[in-house]
């Protein structure tokens, strides 16, 4: 029987990559719809021969969606912006992109479409990444009812821009700074446990139309994190509590930079804690087990500690 083909956007992504192999692995055939297909060459050894392949495509541009898709038993968008720049806006992505996918999708007879997007997606948040998540899930469920939406907290793993960022800061300043005093609730949840809950959205019939929120096995604080870091990578740094208000100044002036470590819009999304809602669906009715943080960390964090890797004594 000829193999079934998923059309991945964003396949090249932190996310992607696990997706794409973890579909691979369950026979599929995947097509990684990506803007620059020759940046993506490196998932091609995460399958058989000829089973990954890089395409072009924009969510922006119709007709190189309509592409991606053509063929497709299952449509995955993992495609988000952390921070806004040049045409690339929070609306044009997360909410007309994302309802472009989604039409293209059931236009060309897709069976299953899995929207990836956010925990604290909400038309009343204070952020536009929130907003414009939250719009964007609408419009995913107007092109294609039966469309199944994950909505993961922070999400770490070898690639991450969380831990792996404030632990390069350690590694340089003496200290690492808490928005609005680190008190912001997170419930991470490791990236190859988000790539099964894809899988399993694609390839479960009773998970059509839902909507999942994935979490870890673990709520901790921001600060609470910044701690567990600086244990895994054995280096003593000042936490410095940031109030929001002035957060706000520096996200302000900082996102005029063209890759800003902070966003106005970001010190906005930290006044909401970051968990899975009481009684929403999650990892474990999709049938995965959480994996913890700590037996994830130090596989990749510990190359930040001094002296590398190898020098942790027993």
């Amino acid at each position: 029987m000829a193999r079934k083909l998923a059309t991945v956007f964003g396949g090249s992504g932190f996310i992607g990559r696990y997706v794409v192999q973890s579909l691979a692995k369950r026979g599929w055939m995947v097509r990684a719809a990506v803007r620059r297909p020759d940046e993506a060459l490196f998932l091609k050894p995460l399958g058989d021969v000829g089973q990954i392949t890089p395409v072009a495509a924009n969510l922006r541009h119709q007709g190189s969606v309509e592409a991606a898709v053509a063929g497709a038993d299952a449509v995955v968008n993992l495609v988000g912006l952390l921070y806004q720049g040049g045409r690339q806006r929070f609306d044009a992505i997360h909410v007309e992109g994302s309802g472009r996918a989604a039409a293209a999708a059931r236009k060309a007879g897709a069976a299953q479409f899995v929207q990836v997007s956010a925990i604290g997606a909400d038309p009343a948040s204070p952020a536009a990444y929130a907003r414009t998540k939250a719009a964007g899930e609408a419009a995913v469920k107007s092109a294609f009812p039966e469309a199944t939406v994950l909505r993961p907290s922070i999400v770490f793993g070898p690639e991450d821009q969380f831990f792996n960022r404030f632990a390069k800061m350690a590694r340089i300043t003496p200290a690492l700074p808490l928005i609005g005093g680190g008190h912001t609730r997170f419930q991470p949840v490791y990236v190859g446990d988000v790539a099964d809950a894809v899988v399993a959205a694609v390839e479960r019939h009773d998970a059509a139309g839902r909507t999942y929120e994935l979490g870890g096995p673990e709520i901790r604080t921001f600060r609470e994190l910044m701690v567990l870091m600086l244990e895994e990578i054995e280096r003593r740094r000042l936490l410095v509590p940031i109030p929001f208000a002035i957060a706000s100044l520096q996200g302000a002036l900082l996102q005029l930079l063209p890759m800003p470590p902070l966003t106005l819009d970001q010190v906005r999304l930290l006044k909401r804690d970051n968990v899975v809602a009481a009684g929403m669906p999650g990892l474990k009715e999709l049938g995965i087990s959480a994996a913890a943080l700590e037996l994830i960390l130090p596989t990749y964090l510990a190359r930040y500690r001094p002296g590398g890797r190898h020098m942790r004594l027993v």
